[in-house]
């Protein structure tokens, strides 16, 4: 894996998953309060050393890149999944062709 960057960029580029995985109401589900109180029960103040903040920040990754991959599949599948049974004149269509026409306007 690359190197992780700064925890805060992580933790927005999460956040922005979550955003469109859940719709506006993101900042209402369990997956956005889990995360948030994660990252600020592990962050590292001048008091503490947080010796799990690399592995939170690797889990946090690790699930942003759970969670873009998911939603580029999911694109991806729309565009390109078959859509059934087409026409012959659709499939001369898509690859540039046209149909001949038929004598007495049939076609």
């Amino acid at each position: 894996m690359a190197a992780l960057g700064a925890p805060l960029r992580t933790l927005r580029a999460l956040l922005r998953e979550l955003r469109h995985a859940a719709g506006r109401s993101y900042r209402d589900s369990p997956a956005y309060r889990h995360v948030i109180a994660a990252f600020r029960a592990h962050r590292v103040t001048s008091e503490k050393l947080c010796r799990a903040q690399q592995e939170l920040h690797f889990q946090a990754a690790t699930y942003l890149c759970l969670l873009r991959s998911v939603r580029e599949h999911e694109a991806l599948h729309r565009e390109y999944h078959g859509k059934g049974e087409r026409s012959p004149q659709e499939v001369a269509g898509l690859v540039g062709f046209r149909l001949p026409q038929q004598p007495g306007g049939k076609g």
